[in-house]
Formats: C-alpha cells, structure tokens, sequence
C-alpha cells in the first residue's frame, strides 16, 4: 500500500477540500494517509508556508491549487510504480538475489549522482584559471601541464580568452572594434590570423596571462554548473525544457554567433567578415550550457528515480524476506 502524505495547517479549507477528496479515493486507490500540521515543524513551514495544501506520494508533489482528478491520477501512478518496483524487487529475491556491492553502487550513484556531476564540472570550470596563477607565481610548468591539457579541447585562441592580472581582462582583435582596449595585434604585435601564435601566446606579467577555457567555453561549463546548483537546491523537481525551446535558446544563438564567424572568415569566407565579442560569446556560451543541462538533468534525474524506487523496493523485500525467514 502507497503512504499519501498530506501537508496541511488549521483553518486551511482548501486542506480540508484535499483530505475529503482523498478519503473519497481510498476505496478505489487504497492508500495510508498522513496528515502532516506544517505549524508544528518550524522547517515545514518555512518550506511549505505558501504552498498548502501539498500532497506527496513516493516521487510526486502536488502544490496547491490542484482538484480530485489531478489526486487520482498522482495516486495511480504512484501506485503502478509501485507494483513494478515490488515485482522487480521479488523477482531478484526468488531469484535468490543479495544485496550486492553492485547494488549499493548503483543506490549511491542514483542517490549522489548530482553532488558527483556539480563537483566534476566545478573541477572541470575552475582548473584553468589556476594556470594563469600558476604563471603569475612563476610555477610556469605545472601551468603548462594545464594549458597542454586544456589545449586538447579548446582553441585557446589568445584574442577569444579572458586574461587575469594584467591592464585588460581581454584582448580582442581589431576587427571586433571594441572602443577603449587595447586590441591583441598591438599587444603583442602577432597577425591577427596567425592562429598558431595566437594559441601559443600565454601572455606576461604586464598584459596578464591567459585563462586555460576559452570565453564561450567557461560559459558554458559555468552555467551548467549553476543549473546544477540550482536544480539540487530546488530538490529536483525541476522539468525537463522541451526540445524545441532547447533548440532555440541552446543552438541558435551560438550558432549565428559562432558558426556564423567561422564562416565569415578564412578559409571559408563565405560571408560578411565578422568577429565576436567577450559579450557575445559568454552570453551565447551561457545561454548553451544553462539550457542544455536544464533539457538533460531532469531527464537523468527521471532514471535515477527509478533506480532509486527499485532499489529500495528490493532493499524492502530483502529485510521483509530475512525477518519472515
């Protein structure tokens, strides 16, 4: 049987409305329910002050203002979840099945998948500025250990970077006509499409040295990282964006930004010469990562919820099992 847990305060009719309506629903969805007074439990109530009534029942909320129909359907799902998850469960016991390592590996994973992305995308975002510190101190091989690495994902391109202790935080090339900075051609005195230096150059202690991420591309890790921050601090429940909004906030600003100056300059030059900004290229590179982790997080959180039912369900049936045996 589903446990149903109503969250609910005195005086709340819309409360009432919801207990009455899931009484109605008992014979037909059997459930235990518990009635849950928020003003009791200072925690409760600072979280769900404003949202009562609120009914949850294994993965699913419901947040006021919701109907009888909408508590049907919740419990029904609920319920066939929970069917399917007792049924694996058995199954690995008539089976014979122990709670293996195997098996708490994949409940922690399911459990901690978000704290293992956060951190890996964290290491991933805040590396490269520790080379242009690493420079900056004078410990210049272990930062071009991080360069090298770096080097095999990201062009580096000197023009497109941001650089750190310097008298600008960015050099672009003439052609982006940013007015009031010095452009990279007259810093360093290399031709604007003499990509190899470009890569190569890391800067000095007057014009800083070169973060190891390009702009675009530390928006975009930073960003992922944010909605990663974001979606556990909201216990991820987050949706998952549709693919068609992904689509346009994701791929279409990055491509006219990105694409579009690729093609606008050599070999190809097959438009209008064009060459982005920092602006430009970390607000498309933010826009990118922000909503590409919004359209694939909440669908990862969806199979690690059912991992996590199914491995509770069998954790379940194994102690039922032992204390029957």
């Amino acid at each position: 049987m589903i446990t149903v847990m109503l969250y609910s305060r005195h005086n709340c009719h819309l409360c009432e409305v919801a207990k009455a309506d899931l009484d109605s629903l008992q014979n037909e969805l059997p459930h235990k329910l518990v009635v849950v007074d928020i003003d009791q439990d200072p925690e409760l109530k600072e979280t769900f002050g404003e949202l009562i009534p609120v009914v949850t029942v294994g993965p699913y909320q419901l947040q006021a203002p919701f109907e009888r129909k909408d508590l049907k359907v919740t419990l029904g799902a609920a319920q066939l979840g929970a069917n399917q998850d007792y049924e694996v469960a058995q199954s690995y016991s008539q089976a014979g099945s122990k709670w293996t390592k195997a098996d708490r590996f994949s409940y922690w994973i399911a459990k901690h998948y978000m704290a293992f992305l956060n951190t890996l995308v964290l290491l991933y975002f805040g590396l490269p500025f520790l080379a242009p510190v690493l420079m900056h101190v004078g410990a210049t091989r272990p930062a071009r250990i991080i360069y090298g690495l770096y080097g095999t994902t990201c062009h580096q391109l000197a023009f497109r970077s941001w650089f750190l202790f310097g008298e600008q935080n960015f050099y672009p090339r003439a052609a982006a006509d940013i007015e009031g900075f010095a452009t990279y051609e007259q810093v360093t005195g290399n031709h604007p499409e003499d990509m190899e230096s470009a890569r190569a150059y890391l800067g000095d202690e007057v014009i800083g040295f070169k973060v190891a991420l390009c702009q675009r591309d530390l928006a975009i890790y930073g960003s992922i990282l944010l909605f990663g921050l974001i979606f556990v601090a909201t216990g991820r429940f987050i949706p998952r964006l549709p693919w068609f909004i992904w689509i346009l906030l994701a791929l279409v600003p990055i491509g006219l930004d990105g694409v579009g100056q690729l093609l606008s300059q050599p070999p190809f030059n097959l438009i209008p010469y064009r060459e982005s900004t920092p602006f430009l290229r970390t607000f498309t590179g933010f826009l990118f990562g922000f909503s590409t982790a919004w359209f694939a997080y909440p669908m990862v959180e969806e199979t690690m919820a059912d991992t996590r039912r199914i491995m509770e369900a069998k954790l379940k049936w194994l102690r039922w099992s032992g204390e029957q045996g």
